[in-house]
């Protein structure tokens, strides 16, 4: 297989909004540019594709060794359509889409499955963290509310096999407050 990870990032200044509650602007942007760059040096074992509309964003991606694939249509299923056509132009035959706010990420090489899409569903199992496909299928992504449930829908629509990866690390995301908490106390646990 040759592997590519695409990564929507959005503008660290407009990230992470559902946490205005919990952290300042200045707080919100500089958790989403840790994570993102976690999640970047991650996935630089392979050929890495930032999809983004910012231009800072694209200096920061370019930076740290990433390709930069602007998409300027809002819309994640957008930027990963976009990042993939890229990628598979370039010679990827299977994606891995991986978000921007897991803080715990380590490693993708683990996550590809030939033939088939892998789902690494966040904690509740709703959403999707980090998905994986060949790149010449029918199949598309459906984020948003219940996309784990929607992948595995789309992989069947599609005709692919599907796995779900239960991954602790690659599971926790940050959205909300809670999910900061859960970030603490894992940390709190390590040391």
């Amino acid at each position: 297989m040759h592997l590519a990870v695409v990564i929507p990032v959005k503008s660290f200044t407009m990230a992470k909004g559902r946490l205005a509650d919990t952290l300042t602007a200045t707080q919100r942007s500089a958790l989403a540019q840790s994570c993102a760059e976690t999640v970047v040096r991650a996935a630089l074992s392979l050929p890495t594709y930032v999809v983004c509309s910012d231009e800072d964003v694209a200096s920061w991606a370019t930076a740290l060794g990433a390709r930069v694939v602007d998409c300027q249509i809002p819309g994640l299923d957008i930027a990963v359509a976009t990042g993939r056509a890229t990628a598979q132009a370039d010679g990827a035959d299977h994606i891995i889409v991986a978000h921007a706010d897991l803080p715990l990420a380590v490693s993708f090489d683990h996550i590809a499955r030939e033939g088939k899409v892998s789902l690494v569903p966040d904690r509740h199992r709703d959403g999707t963290n980090v998905l994986s496909f060949p790149a010449s299928s029918s199949f598309t992504t459906a984020y948003g509310p219940g996309s784990c449930d929607n992948h595995i829908r789309l992989a069947v629509d599609a005709g692919l096999e599907y796995e779900i990866i239960v991954d602790n690390a690659l599971g926790l995301d940050l959205d909300t407050a809670d999910d900061l908490s859960e970030l603490a106390r894992r940390e709190t646990e390590q040391t």
